[in-house]
């Protein structure tokens, strides 16, 4: 039987026209192989860990929907429900399995051992047993599945016992400390490189993803590895969570590097970290999806990631199909872009006078200083090109202009993070396909008076409006010496640099009514968003 291409150049095509075509008629028409083969056979598994713990205010399983239809739009098979002990969570486990059964997506139970005992197995067993029937529970190989965060010391027979079925068990084990001889397989959750002792990589100590991955998989031998993904890692709590956790990973490009790895490799299970853990920054979800606020609003305010998932989506199909021409699953051009609001030099530590990082500094808010790791993050903006066929792709980020030839698929590339305004363009031929200005500029200002190593991502065409909101919020101001931080979106109206004051007051008397009060003006290198603070400050 003749193939397309072979038709299509006897049609008087030339090779490379006929892959053209081709390639546009696949990337229309091709169809990602359904969960309901995938799970059967245990291979090309695609999760996401979900956070229970930060959503005990949802009150109804429809505060599940969004969450569940956007998931399943982006590719996602199950959410890992990540659980602890408090007292709502059968209560949300509840309204997330009839969310998904309702939504046609499917769920599992990631057992959380900072809070679960490994030495009670039996009672991770009757849990799962709980949700066992539930219709929007994951199967794989026709068995219930359950995963955890940590858990070395688990016995997974104990746990197969006390649940009376024979449970499809993928815990976080680790290689060394426990053995996978009670396992069906093992998840790694070390998707950053690291200096293998869960801080970033020092010199001389160095772990990588890739070399997790190996480790895992000769440990396993054979048995199911379940590998990671993670766009981001950043955390910046202090005395308000009672202990230090103020540490980054390398980011950078990492989500779009290790979706690549993941494509290359073929893992048989994949879990994204995560959805909404926003304490840690490596959320792919949605602001606006409900949730309470641990602390983390400080840094997680205005900093939507919704273009992650975008990113992911392409590569989602890809990974299911075993597919490496991730151009094939492209439905919708977009360009989608990454940086952090502040360079790494500025300094955020109010009782530090001097131009250098202190290690671990404490500053004069109720926060610790710098965060550790600092130094391994770039100043840069990276931006992804999702292309039908080829462009020319400009990005300017505050005085740093690049121009690129962005070929068809999924591309990544890279500017030095500069002040001011982020822009970003792509042509064909002459004329503009796309452009846009990102919300958030990179300034100067320490936001909330803290450090903030999060990262803003935004995308061409311009997603819709995301923003936290009520529980959210209310613990943005906690223990901040700042008075220009407000519980409220405030995109575009961060502090601006402050302007000089005349050595001399051109009036020593105080104005005599509010119409007096001088807005002030945009700092050089910063754009137009920051005028609206002023006007509020005014008022």
């Amino acid at each position: 039987m003749m193939s397309m291409a072979g038709a299509l150049r006897r049609l008087g095509l030339s090779a490379l026209a006929a892959a053209t075509v081709l390639s546009s008629l696949t990337s229309a028409n091709l169809e990602v192989r359904s969960l309901e083969e995938r799970a059967a056979s245990g291979n090309r598994l695609v999760f996401c860990h979900f956070m229970i713990g930060i959503v005990g205010d949802r009150t109804s399983a429809a505060d599940y929907d969004a969450d569940m239809q956007r998931a399943k739009a982006a590719g996602i098979d199950a959410f890992a429900l990540n659980i602890g002990v408090d007292s709502y969570t059968d209560q949300q486990l509840g309204y997330a399995y009839q969310s998904a059964a309702n939504n046609g997506m499917k769920v599992f139970i990631s057992f959380d051992f900072n809070w679960w005992s490994p030495s009670d197995s039996a009672s991770v067993g009757r849990k799962i047993a709980q949700y066992a029937n539930q219709p929007a529970q994951l199967q794989v190989n026709g068995r219930v599945f359950a995963s955890s965060f940590a858990g070395d010391g688990l016995d997974g027979n104990v746990v197969r016992s006390a649940a009376g079925l024979n449970a499809f068990l993928v815990p976080n084990v680790h290689p060394g400390q426990s053995s996978p001889d009670s396992f069906d397989g093992a998840f790694n959750w070390a998707a950053w490189d690291s200096n293998g002792n869960n801080k970033a990589p020092t010199p001389g100590a160095n772990v990588t993803v890739a070399q997790g991955d190996s480790a895992y998989q000769s440990w396993l031998g054979g048995k199911t590895y379940l590998a990671p993904i993670s766009p981001w890692f950043s955390t910046h709590y202090g005395p308000e969570v009672s202990y230090s956790k103020n540490f980054v990973f390398p980011g950078g490009s990492l989500l779009f590097d290790r979706w690549k790895q993941v494509i290359q490799q073929g893992f048989p299970m994949v879990e994204i970290i995560t959805w909404n853990d926003y304490g840690e920054s490596h959320y792919i979800g949605p602001l606006s999806s409900k949730h309470g606020d641990d602390g983390n609003s400080k840094w997680t305010n205005d900093m939507t990631h919704n273009g992650w998932l975008d990113l992911s989506k392409p590569f989602i199909a890809a990974y299911k199909n075993a597919d490496s021409n991730v151009a094939n699953y492209i439905q919708n051009e977009q360009i989608v872009y990454w940086y952090r609001r502040n360079l790494k030099t500025l300094n955020c530590d109010a009782t530090d006078t001097t131009s250098n990082h202190p290690a671990n500094n404490a500053s004069g808010n109720y926060f610790e200083g710098i965060p550790n790791g600092w130094q391994d993050m770039d100043d840069a903006v990276y931006a992804v090109a999702l292309l039908k066929s080829a462009g020319t792709l400009t990005v300017t980020s505050g005085g740093n202009t690049k121009t690129f030839n962005a070929p068809a698929g999924a591309n990544i590339f890279t500017v030095p993070a500069g002040l001011g305004k982020q822009t970003f363009s792509l042509t064909r031929n002459g004329q503009t396909v796309l452009s846009g200005t990102s919300l958030m500029d990179i300034t100067n200002v320490c936001a909330c008076g803290i450090y903030n190593f999060n990262a803003y991502v935004g995308t061409v065409p311009a997603g819709p409006s995301d923003s936290l909101s009520g529980d959210a919020l209310t613990s943005l101001t906690t223990g901040l010496h700042v008075s220009t931080c407000l519980p409220q979106p405030s995109l575009g109206t961060n502090p601006p640099v402050p302007v000089s004051t005349p050595a001399t007051p051109t009036s020593s008397s105080p104005p005599s009514s509010p119409s007096n009060c001088v807005a002030g003006t945009v700092a050089p290198g910063e754009s137009g968003n920051f005028a609206g603070l002023c006007s509020f400050s005014c008022k």
